[in-house]
């Protein structure tokens, strides 16, 4: 991720809605893909004030009115979308009737358009129900629980929400956006991360399972992952929460919950791949590292491990948890390789297609 400049001169950075220096509001223009200062326009709508842009541009509907976004959407022969292009994927919202649920869902979407950065930083093929693509994507933010003074209670009967994929829906529980609630299940679940944006790396890896794997490429991930079908699911899952991972789970997987089935080994698997991509992108712009980065998965980990073993020490510093592991295993290098070629391959088609 890069940071990015006002008119004013005032650096804005991928969340910002308004400029503390010039208080101008500001917003992510689809045309030049900046966070710009948005000038109002005298028939309502903004002009992008990036040069080489001035387009004409309305607010996300959930930027104007909900104040969780900061999206515009193009104005185009006086028409304009209501959503922009990472809030028109959702489902279902939380609850704003309850106390603090917009900061959350605030919280989800800052995550979702992090995300999304990413997925069209690498050319990977998305799109809801309408768009040209085999597997809708679509999001919904539910709960099962009410907070109550800090606390989570359950509600009466209430179906349990539980976070996941499934033919390319993607459900988060609200409550992960709840600071406390999500450190405590990451102590819980013996986690060395649980981040919200880890959830949605995670979920969307599934995604791309269903739309790049299923029926296409199946073969080959098997012969990298192991069969997904022995085990079952099921039985697997079962198998995981009573006797969790095997001891030698860091010479084989990513993290403890890769060891559970190989297709939450591919998603975990997917998911440290985006994060090195969105590492490295903001370690590109800020000059943080000094590898020659030629494209390749090596050269993808040497810089990685470069950025993440700098960073690592800064967090120690400060008693913050360790970004990155200190190493990678052959095993786990063989299945980033999978994912590598298969992401290469599917940016590539999406270009030129």
């Amino acid at each position: 991720m890069r940071t990015f400049s006002c008119r004013c001169g005032n650096p804005l950075f991928f969340e910002n809605t308004h400029c503390l220096a010039c208080q101008a509001d500001v917003g992510w223009c689809p045309g030049c893909r900046h966070i710009v200062a948005l000038e109002p326009l005298p028939d309502g709508g903004y002009r992008c004030t990036h040069s080489g842009c001035q387009i004409a541009l309305m607010k996300c509907h959930n930027y104007a009115l909900e104040n969780v976004c900061n999206r515009t959407v193009v104005i185009n022969q006086g028409y304009a979308d209501t959503l922009c292009d990472c809030c028109r994927y959702n489902a279902v919202i939380p609850d704003l009737s309850i106390e603090g649920n917009r900061e959350r869902w605030a919280a989800l979407e800052a995550a979702k358009r992090r995300l999304f950065h990413t997925l069209d930083l690498l050319a990977l093929p998305h799109g809801t129900v309408g768009d040209a693509i085999d597997v809708p994507l679509s999001f919904s933010f539910m709960a099962d629980a009410l907070p109550d003074q800090g606390l989570w209670r359950s509600t009466a009967n209430q179906e349990k929400v539980y976070t996941g994929h499934a033919s390319g829906h993607i459900t988060i529980n609200v409550k992960e956006a709840d600071t406390v609630e999500r450190e405590r299940l990451r102590v819980d679940m013996n986690e060395s991360h649980r981040t919200l944006i880890g959830h949605f790396r995670h979920e969307i890896g599934h995604y791309y399972w269903d739309l790049l794997v299923k029926e296409r490429d199946e073969g080959a991930c098997r012969q990298v992952f192991g069969h997904h079908d022995q085990p079952t699911y099921a039985d697997a899952l079962e198998q995981y929460y009573q006797q969790g991972a095997p001891g030698d789970w860091p010479t084989r997987f990513i993290s403890a919950y890769a060891a559970m089935h190989p297709w939450e080994d591919f998603a975990e698997s997917f998911a440290f791949y985006l994060d090195m991509v969105a590492v490295l992108d903001t370690a590109m712009h800020m000059g943080l590292y000094r590898t020659e980065y030629d494209g390749t998965l090596d050269s993808m980990l040497q810089a990685f491990h470069q950025v993440g073993m700098a960073v690592n020490e800064l967090n120690r510093d400060m008693g913050l948890l360790d970004l990155a592991p200190g190493a990678v295993a052959p095993a786990v290098r063989d299945k980033l390789a999978y994912v590598h070629r298969l992401v290469r391959h599917a940016g590539t088609h999406q270009e030129t297609r």
